[in-house]
């Protein structure tokens, strides 16, 4: 398999985040908006009835159930799954209990609700978390939480003390907004939360990227190997973490190669030379060091790997380097270091493309066994006698019935597979399970190992029972397996399953994309069987005895199929829409940065108004941005009603809390609550406020008495007021 990101896929409708909590969740409502649009993509929001979590989650009319595009986002904070008025012993109690039937309720979730969900767990009010028994309470019902969701497939979890540690707010907890509408959060700490979500659902569904290609000099070391000398280049601290950095990605499932204009030799010595480096040759999957273009010697090891250039992620200390990458290989993502290099961990820390939602033991495992690969590919050239060597192999294809434990991995092969891969229809863990929970389906996966070593599951196919013939919706092969005749395995084994069920036909449906031609030659080298055309899909039948026994028959063209192919020049067009990771890694990687932003777009969509009546004072300009922001819609005049754009009790609680913190006034329900509230009246409410020493009306009169005066009278004025100063008279 050719494992690229740049599968032809339809246009699918905007993407639905439904939420749900036990608290008021919707000021997280325009971080959420905001995340949409930088990220390019069309949210669709919608939010469950308040503090009705478990009911949301079992009812099969909810914004849950009805979401079939999206993510379910469940917020949850501890303490008010209850609402008790205190907490002792038995109230504690109660929460753990509650806590066991909602976790059982989402553990069981995923088999009926076609979207994933991610819990958050919410950080507890200030006061509650002092308590030390309710503090060892919540430290219950984390690990109980962690144990019984963190392993469920279709279930993502994420807690407060994660968020903390990557979008730390100093003041998280707002007590007048809870006071006044349950609403226990900043505006910042709802940009942090807000923020971990998106973030977490963008690893999610997004392409995953599988290689890091890295520049030596300056980049994985300080100084120049070829100047310096091999013993002249240093390990600064920024850097080691880039080490530490990069042997986590691998860990996790990513290849490491190089990608540098050095002589190779030189790199050699640098690392022999340097035996206290955390990273080492060892640690490479491959490498191309020498005085090419980057963007060709990117081609060439996705070349090598058998993975697509938008897979690819390069870092490299020189802007023009990555500015060549961007325009030579533009599938690629190309990160410049920053300029700074004491910024770099926190950079990184910052770059979502790094993310890994679920890491699996092929995960761990894929850096070796790529170099297995690779040991094949080079074994397999060298042959004289392809039969011999394919006799020698010892292959091993270990065929059953989909192991739970296995889900996440089968579900990771439909989103990677592109090149042996059918259909190419890519489905999450509970889309799965909610096909295999219908009765008429089965997976079968292959697990695979030669003499070179173990290659993991590699294979999935899912077949439909249907009354007469087994049909295979989903027939994948990880290009890690190819060349070994395990897709012929896998479908004699199959065969068997359905003649030991009395059926006597098997189908395999065969969707064509730019990729997957290797699957679709396979299918046609079967030479058995009829072949029909419906539409844009193919169906190849075979009677199951014939297929019983079918077997691979190596010829040549396997072992070319190993060898490097002549390299294309022209240049693959860029299918990939990025997301600006390094902006968000510079700009957008604090709660206040995201803030600042969100206000910014809102200032900006009343910056072009010429109405006469538009808003002019500081304070009118600040507090229109405000109402733009919570009504979703430009608050362009003076003279706007506040209700009349869109405006309801709880966006009136929002602006209570947005006029505190922006200017520091603490206005009552009653200046807010009037079906006739204007900007303008609202902001000579709050001008006000800040003079101190006079009720609203006082300041409206004082103000109808300045608007009358002359200029000449207006400068008498100022001029009394300074020589009061100058005499100590005020």
């Amino acid at each position: 398999m050719n494992e690229s990101n740049n599968s032809h896929q339809p246009h699918h409708p905007a993407f639905r985040a439904a939420v749900s909590a036990n608290f008021t969740a919707e000021p997280i409502r325009p971080v959420l908006a905001f995340w949409g649009r930088v990220l390019n993509r069309e949210l669709d929001l919608r939010f469950a009835p308040y503090d009705q979590i478990l009911q949301t989650v079992l009812d099969p009319t909810s914004e849950f159930a009805q979401n079939d595009h999206g993510v379910n986002l469940v917020l949850c904070r501890y303490e008010d799954l209850g609402h008790f008025e205190s907490y002792g012993t038995e109230t504690l109690q109660r929460l753990e209990e509650i806590v066991q039937e909602l976790t059982g309720a989402l553990r069981s979730a995923p088999a009926h609700l076609p979207a994933p969900i991610l819990f958050c767990l919410c950080p507890p009010s200030p006061e509650f978390a002092a308590d030390p028994a309710c503090a060892a309470s919540l430290e219950r019902a984390r690990r109980v939480i962690a144990h019984t969701l963190g392993e469920t497939p279709g279930i993502q979890c994420i807690d407060y003390t994660e968020i903390d540690r990557t979008y730390p707010v100093e003041n998280r907890h707002d007590a007048e907004g809870q006071r006044l509408g349950r609403i226990p959060y900043t505006e910042q700490y709802f940009a942090a939360l807000g923020t971990a979500l998106v973030r977490r659902a963008q690893a999610m569904f997004m392409p995953p990227y599988k290689v890091i290609a890295v520049d030596c000099d300056n980049t994985l070391w300080r100084g120049i190997c070829g100047e310096d000398g091999p013993a002249g280049v240093t390990l600064d601290g920024p850097r080691r973490m880039l080490h530490q950095f990069l042997l986590e990605q691998r860990e996790a499932g990513m290849l490491l190669v190089m990608a540098s204009k050095n002589n190779e030799q030189d790199v050699f010595d640098t690392f022999a030379a340097h035996p206290e480096f955390p990273l080492q040759l060892r640690h490479f999957t491959a490498w191309r060091l020498n005085w090419e273009s980057k963007a060709g010697n990117l081609a060439s090891l996705a070349e090598e790997l058998s993975v697509g250039l938008d897979t690819f992620i390069f870092l490299d200390d020189n802007p023009k380097e990555c500015a060549e990458v961007a325009d030579g290989a533009p599938e690629a993502l190309p990160l410049v270091l920053p300029e700074d290099i004491e910024e770099l961990p926190e950079f990184l820390h910052h770059i979502w493309a790094f993310d890994h939602p679920v890491i699996t033991e092929e995960d761990r495992q894929r850096s070796t066994l790529y170099a297995q690969t690779l040991e094949f590919g080079r074994e397999i050239k060298r042959a004289t006698s392809l039969e011999e060597f394919i006799a020698g192999l010892n292959l091993r294809v270990d065929f059953q019935a989909l192991a739970p434990e296995r889900l996440g991995r089968v579900a990771q092969l439909t989103q990677r597979t592109n090149q042996f891969n059918c259909t190419t229809i890519r489905r999450n863990e509970q889309e799965i399970q909610a096909l295999l929970a219908d009765g008429r389906y089965r997976c079968f996966t292959g697990e695979v190992s030669d003499r070179f070593g173990e290659y993991g599951l590699v294979g999935v196919l899912i077949v439909e029972r249907r009354e007469a013939e087994m049909r295979v919706d989903t027939f994948l092969l990880s290009c890690r397996a190819l060349g070994r005749g395990v897709e012929h395995r896998m479908l004699s084994a199959l065969a068997e399953e359905a003649l030991d069920n009395g059926i006597y036909s098997v189908s395999v449906a065969f969707r064509p994309t730019s990729k997957n031609m290797p699957a679709r030659q396979f299918l046609d080298s079967v030479g058995f069987g009829t072949v029909e055309t419906a539409g844009d899909e193919i169906l190849y039948r075979f009677p199951a005895t014939e297929l019983q026994a079918l077997r691979w028959k190596p010829s040549r063209l396997d072992a070319d199929a190993a060898a490097p192919k002549p390299k294309s020049k022209a240049k693959a067009p860029a299918v990939r829409r990025f997301v600006e990771f390094a902006r968000i890694a510079h700009d957008l990687r604090t709660p206040a940065q995201v803030v600042n932003e969100v206000r910014r777009q809102a200032q900006a969509a009343l910056a072009h108004s010429t109405a006469p009546d538009a808003p002019a004072s500081d304070v009118e300009r600040r507090l229109a941005a405000i109402w733009t922001e919570l009504l979703e819609r430009p608050a362009t005049s003076v003279h706007s009603n506040f209700f009349d754009l869109g405006g309801h009790s709880l966006l009136a609680v929002l602006l209570l809390m947005r006029v505190k913190e922006e200017f520091g006034v603490e206005l009552s329900v009653d200046d807010v609550y009037s079906g006739t509230l204007t900007l303008g009246e609202l902001a000579r409410t709050i001008e006000a406020h800040q003079l101190g020493a006079m009720d609203a009306d006082e300041y409206h009169a004082l103000l109808a008495e300045i608007e009358g005066l002359s200029d000449e009278e207006v400068q008498a004025l100022l001029q009394q007021e300074e020589q009061a100063g100058e005499n100590g008279q005020y």
